[in-house]
C-alpha cells in the first residue's frame, strides 16, 4: 500500500479529529439501522445523546424513524445543511457516497471502521471536504484529547 494510503486509513492527528468532532453539528448517517443490536444504532444513539443532530439515512421505506428521529431515504432528500456524512455501508459504496456528500455540500466525510477507499478520500478532499476513514466517532469522542461537552443536559 502506498505511503499516502496508510496515512489516510490509520493515522489522523488528535487535533484533526478533535477539531472535526467539535465543529460539526449535523451528522447524516448513511446506513443507519433501527435494529438496537446493530453497531450503527449504538453509534447514532451516543452521538445523538452527546448533542449532535442526527439525520439517519436508510432507503428502506418501512423504516420511518429511529429513536424518534425521521429517516431520510437518501442524502439528497435531506432538506438542511449537513456538516458530516458518516458512512456505515460497505467500503465498495464509499466512492458513490463521497460523490453524494460533495453534491449536498457536506464539510466532512467519515468512513466507519472498515470503511475506506483512497480514491473516495482524494475525491472528497479535492472538493474541500475533510476526510476520516476506518474510524468510529463514538470511540474518538472518548479518547483523551476530547473534552466533554459539559454544557449539555443529561
Amino acid at each position: 500500500m502506498p505511503e499516502a494510503d496508510i496515512e489516510h486509513v490509520y493515522d489522523y492527528s488528535s487535533d484533526y479529529l478533535s477539531e472535526i468532532l467539535r465543529s460539526v453539528k449535523t451528522i447524516a448517517m448513511v446506513g443507519a439501522s433501527g435494529d438496537k443490536t446493530k453497531f450503527s444504532y449504538g453509534v447514532l444513539r451516543v452521538l445523538h445523546e452527546t448533542g449532535y443532530e442526527m439525520l439517519p439515512v436508510n432507503p428502506n421505506p418501512k423504516l420511518t424513524e429511529i429513536r424518534g428521529i425521521p429517516v431520510f431515504r437518501s442524502l439528497e432528500d435531506i432538506d438542511q445543511q449537513v456538516d458530516m456524512v458518516e458512512v456505515f455501508r460497505p467500503k465498495e459504496e464509499f466512492y458513490g457516497i463521497a460523490e453524494q456528500a460533495i453534491k449536498i455540500g457536506a464539510k466532512v466525510l467519515w468512513g466507519q471502521i472498515g470503511v475506506y477507499d483512497d480514491r473516495a478520500a482524494r475525491l472528497a478532499e479535492d472538493a474541500g471536504l475533510k476526510v476520516v476513514m476506518n474510524r468510529c466517532p463514538k470511540i474518538e469522542l472518548f479518547r483523551p484529547f476530547w473534552k466533554p461537552r459539559l454544557d449539555l443536559k443529561i
